[in-house]
């Protein structure tokens, strides 16, 4: 069966997203629908010519999708997610789910009971690195796991329509939207929920130059944040998003009392010094024998020249198509999962200011 799929938001995610469905068996992208017209041109000439549409709100009328993508920005989620949850169609959510943890409690209430699955993209759990990482834990390779970091250094925040990337109220802030990624991570490698969060955080590098109607960007560019967590484990995150030019642009290490395994990540190759794609790694480093094992992890070119998340956005599409085509089914990445993402980035972001520890629940 062809899923077809209706996308709302066309701008550079929701163009990553189209094209790689272009490279999936059984997805067509038959809809775009964005008030953009630039945008929504674009995105109809990368999908091979979907009908578009200048309001979602037709596009859901229209009957031409069985499927729904919200890439749009932010601070439209909220609405969006409300009116598609009217509908029967299934839903894939970029994240964050919303921008504040109120508007995705609202979300999850009126989605209680909803047979078609709703799915929050955190495309990051997808990575194939950050997929051999979280088979090496599972199996016990590390024993029971004590400790996570993640070091994300990379590139700012690029230009997009309207600027609205570049202030805290249409984001959520720096700590939910570009990070819930990671509190997700957390959450699934340490199999426990947060309890309490410690940010320290500024915005010292980026945009300090830039103006719009005045005022200046207050999204943070670096910080360090600490988790705790129920069962005693502890995540850490050293954010930079003036380092792009780092050879690599995620690690992540998962450390118990027997190993520790990292799983080390390039940035996208249209950042590097010859715009080539390098390959990711995984490294094992035993306690007990001092064995430290090293392995390329490689990625089908085709998958990683078609968006900037090392190849995580196809296979999250894989695995929601099949789901989709299934006809039942709970999604992998839960309205619960795209909940507590945003506790721990709202409480990060509210650290960051007060410079106290937050404690956190659902």
């Amino acid at each position: 069966m062809t899923v077809r799929y209706g996308i709302i938001g066309s701008g550079m995610m929701g163009q990553e997203h189209i094209r790689n469905l272009n490279l999936l068996e059984g997805c067509e992208v038959t809809a775009v629908a964005d008030p953009n017209e630039g945008m929504r041109a674009a995105s109809i000439e990368t999908a091979g010519g979907a009908t578009g549409f200048a309001d979602y709100k037709d596009m859901l009328s229209a009957g031409v999708c069985d499927a729904v993508l919200i890439g749009a920005p932010n601070d439209t989620h909220h609405s969006i997610m409300l009116d598609l949850l009217e509908t029967n169609l299934p839903i894939l959510c970029e994240k964050p789910l919303c921008t504040t943890s109120a508007d995705c409690r609202e979300v999850l209430a009126k989605a209680d009971g909803r047979a078609a699955p709703v799915w929050v993209a955190m495309e990051y759990r997808y990575m194939p690195p950050v997929q051999r990482l979280l088979q090496e834990v599972q199996s016990g390779t590390v024993g029971a796991p004590r400790m996570m970091s993640i070091r994300e250094h990379r590139f700012p925040f690029l230009e997009k329509v309207g600027d609205w990337n570049r202030f805290s109220k249409r984001t959520g802030g720096t700590l939910v939207e570009k990070c819930c990624h990671f509190w997700d991570l957390m959450r699934l490698t340490l199999e426990s929920n947060p309890v309490r969060v410690f940010a320290s955080a500024g915005v010292d590098v980026n945009h300090l130059d830039e103006r719009y109607e005045g005022r200046v960007p207050d999204i943070i560019d670096n910080a360090y944040v600490v988790v705790d967590f129920e069962n005693g484990t502890r995540g850490m995150l050293d954010l930079c998003m003036f380092a792009e030019g780092s050879y690599w642009q995620e690690v992540v290490s998962v450390t118990g009392a027997a190993a520790r395994v990292d799983a080390k990540v390039p940035g996208p190759a249209r950042f590097t010094v010859d715009g080539a794609e390098r390959a990711s790694e995984i490294e094992i480093s035993h306690r007990a024998s001092k064995d430290v094992i090293r392995e390329e992890i490689e990625v089908d070119h085709s998958i990683l020249s078609a968006g900037d998340h090392h190849g995580s956005t196809y296979f999250q599409h894989a695995k929601f198509r099949d789901l989709v085509n299934q006809g039942h089914g709970t999604p992998e990445v839960t309205l619960l999962d795209g909940l507590w993402s945003v506790i721990v980035g709202e409480a990060a972001e509210e650290s960051a200011r007060c410079g106290q520890a937050i404690d956190v629940k659902v």
